[in-house]
């Protein structure tokens, strides 16, 4: 498998020192998106939460062996989950606490969707946003970005990803640079796990971003692929 990939329009996503080893990141890249709202979605992420409620019922997320994956992501990167939690687990946990999700777009909406399906971070990102090539790795003193809603994401020492400008996502929160608007019509998605992730079930994630995107966004996969060991 290899650490790099080639995007259609020419650029590279790729893992660096600090993270070739440790990470497998499943990639896809998607055309022709329309972000509108779209209620087909929302009945699918409500069947799917009631079908998680009913599969975890009375246990706490430290013990569903689904969020492991996700939070080993973190130690490894010395980022304590209970502190900074993946963007998967905080979904589970609202939907565990009975509580819907927020209703954004189709775009945002499906791909918490597949986060809550596959229990793994997912960023998403606006590729016309994006400046040159992509980097995950390791953030460095003083790296951050303004995350979407709320204040800095520090990334000194913890898993990032960076582009010409500097950082702009994480497997937490993504920034407020890179974020889908009602104008978006090209993403890159990141879907993350731990280099010890099944390489064969990261390609199924993103095989089904893929189709949740085709389905509730119109969108036209252009690439996907695997950056890792």
């Amino acid at each position: 498998m290899a650490h790099e990939l080639t995007l259609p329009e020419g650029r590279r996503i790729a893992l660096d020192a600090t993270t070739a080893g440790a990470v497998l990141a499943g990639v896809v890249v998607l055309d022709g998106v329309t972000v509108r709202e779209e209620p087909a979605v929302w009945e699918a992420i409500a069947a799917l939460a009631g079908r998680l409620r009913a599969a975890h019922a009375g246990q706490p997320p430290g013990a569903i062996a689904g969020l492991q994956e996700a939070r080993s992501l973190y130690n490894r990167f010395g980022m304590e989950p209970t502190r900074y939690r993946p963007s998967s687990e905080a979904l589970l946990r609202r939907v565990l606490q009975g509580k819907d999700l927020y209703r954004i777009n189709n775009a945002v909406d499906a791909c918490n969707l597949a986060s809550l399906e596959f229990l793994l971070p997912i960023g998403m990102y606006d590729r016309d946003r994006i400046v040159g090539d992509v980097t995950v790795r390791t953030g460095r003193e003083g790296e951050g970005y303004p995350g979407i809603r709320k204040g800095r994401v520090n990334l000194a020492g913890r898993l990032g990803l960076f582009d010409a400008e500097g950082a702009f996502g994480s497997p937490t929160r993504d920034s407020a640079r890179t974020a889908l608007t009602p104008g978006t019509t090209r993403i890159l998605a990141v879907i993350m796990a731990t280099a010890a992730h099944d390489a064969a079930a990261m390609v199924g994630h993103t095989r089904r971003f893929g189709e949740l995107f085709t389905t509730f966004c119109g969108a036209t996969v252009a690439g996907r692929g695997l950056i890792g060991d």
